[in-house]
């Protein structure tokens, strides 16, 4: 062998790595055309009521008074970010969204590892805790509604320490720890969902290996599981944090925006739809448009998981 000449052994891993780096780039080929006309369909459905919403911010337009719409540029944008109350309303909305993620990533957790590891009736176990999702959101509201409902609720009678008399609605944090409530009853589900998926990847010799080295439960946690379920975690948590940000059944239903209890996307609504102010409506849509956006970025920024990597490419 000269001195110019690589070894045996370097070619062939050279060759094995050229190998996966065609397959990896031929894969994201096949996956960028089996997406494409997904993507081209959601853009022709999106993309004309996002620039209608631009469109009408830029005026100071009444759907009562049609013929007296002014072009205004960016005063209404002006108007909606120095307003109190659109920033009481995204501090509601945050508080609801970090409150009620936090909770189901828990719970969720706690859920998925059950239904991983049942082993008896796994159908019906799993059945069971997927039901609240199933409900319809409007439907759980109502529901909700009747529980801490003053007249006739249960909630007063089974909770210790509260009185027969309390009026769940009748105050700012009650009201909010109500809709917080029924919104982790509703979407925890999804999350344990999700989170099962994650789960079901975690290798089980990973996990016998760990045992076997004298990891304790929490060690195997902590160490095994969790690291490997990286990616599944972000992605329930950014889809349940985009989805509770924009909140607005359970609020519309039980406290129709009463004690301060509305989130942006009811402030939207009350904008465009009760009050037919379709320019300040339309600004709000855009500035919950844009704040989903910067959400979605920031979360996966926090999480930093590389999905290529987590899949198992390169």
């Amino acid at each position: 062998m000269t001195a110019t000449q690589a070894p045996p052994k370097q070619d062939s891993a050279r060759q094995a790595r050229a190998v996966g780096s065609d397959r990896s780039k031929a894969e994201n080929r096949l996956g960028q055309k089996l997406v494409a006309p997904a993507v081209v369909l959601m853009l022709l459905v999106t993309a004309y009521p996002m620039l209608q919403a631009l469109y009408l911010s830029m005026f100071r337009y009444r759907l009562t008074a049609p013929d007296d719409r002014e072009f205004i540029w960016f005063s209404n944008y002006a108007t909606v970010l120095t307003d109190r109350l659109f920033w009481q309303d995204t501090w509601n909305t945050l508080l609801i969204m970090v409150v009620t993620v936090a909770i189901e990533l828990v719970i969720g957790f706690a859920f998925a590892m059950v239904m991983h590891r049942v082993v008896f009736a796994r159908g019906v176990v799993r059945t069971s805790i997927l039901i609240p999702y199933g409900i319809i959101t409007v439907v759980s509201a109502f529901a909700w509604q009747f529980a801490f409902s003053l007249n006739n609720g249960f909630v007063n009678s089974w909770v210790p320490f509260i009185e027969d008399n309390f009026n769940w609605f009748g105050d700012h944090w009650p009201a909010m720890f109500a809709i917080m409530v029924s919104e982790i009853w509703k979407t925890t589900p999804f999350m344990a969902l999700l989170l099962l998926a994650g789960l079901s990847q975690v290798s089980e010799d990973m996990l016998e290996a760990a045992k076997v080295d004298g990891a304790t439960w929490w060690q195997r946690l902590t160490k095994v599981i969790l690291p490997n379920m990286r990616a599944a975690i972000m992605v329930a948590v950014l889809f349940r944090a985009l989805d509770a940000y924009r909140i607005f059944d359970n609020i519309f239903v039980m406290t129709k925006g009463a004690q301060d209890t509305e989130s942006v996307s009811f402030l939207t609504y009350r904008q465009s739809i009760e009050q037919v102010q379709l320019g300040l409506g339309s600004a709000l849509s855009v500035l919950l448009f844009l704040s989903v956006l910067l959400l979605a970025w920031g979360i996966v920024k926090v999480f930093r998981v590389d999905l290529a990597q987590a899949r198992g490419e390169g």
